[in-house]
């Protein structure tokens, strides 16, 4: 099986989340997973969104949305409904108040809109590591690597 190309477009609501989307492509960069940072706002230029998603449903390879966006959360939920290829939600927050509104705000998606919700950046990229190490055996056996490291730094001390 040839490996396959890789992307994670992250789609930001806004400008304010940047700061965050940094935290996860520096991670994906770790992984040598390419992405592509853009703003959507699914409130603001719903028709934007509908460009983007069509564009990227035509791409031929592994790819993993990973959508930032906080408040009144249409971003994640418009592009599940619209795309073909997995959502990973990553709502941003400054602190544990912002970060219930964020949340519930991101966790509830309606029917046939699945969309996975996850707080913590570096975990976001590990997700898109698993999910493309589906297709692409360079990645799986790093990741395999990753998790053996992991595993060895804890020791059992009887």
């Amino acid at each position: 099986m040839a490996e396959s190309k890789m992307l994670v477009p992250l789609l930001l609501g806004s400008e304010k989340d940047r700061d965050w989307a940094k935290k996860i492509t520096d991670e994906l960069d770790k992984w040598g997973i390419p992405h592509k940072v853009q703003v959507v706002s699914a409130h603001k230029v719903p028709e934007l969104l509908v460009e983007v998603i069509k564009h990227y449903n035509a791409f031929d390879g592994l790819l993993c949305y990973v959508t930032i966006a906080g408040r009144s959360n249409g971003l994640s939920g418009c592009t599940a409904g619209s795309s073909f290829h997995p959502v990973i939600a990553c709502p941003p927050f400054s602190d544990k108040d912002d970060m219930m509104v964020n949340l519930n705000s991101t966790i509830q998606m309606p029917t046939d809109t699945p969309v996975l919700t996850v707080l913590d950046p570096q975990n976001v990229a590990l997700c898109v590591v698993r999910i493309f190490s589906l297709g692409n055996a360079e990645l799986r056996s790093k990741y395999e690597s990753h998790v053996a490291k992991v595993k060895a730094s804890f020791k059992l001390d009887l």
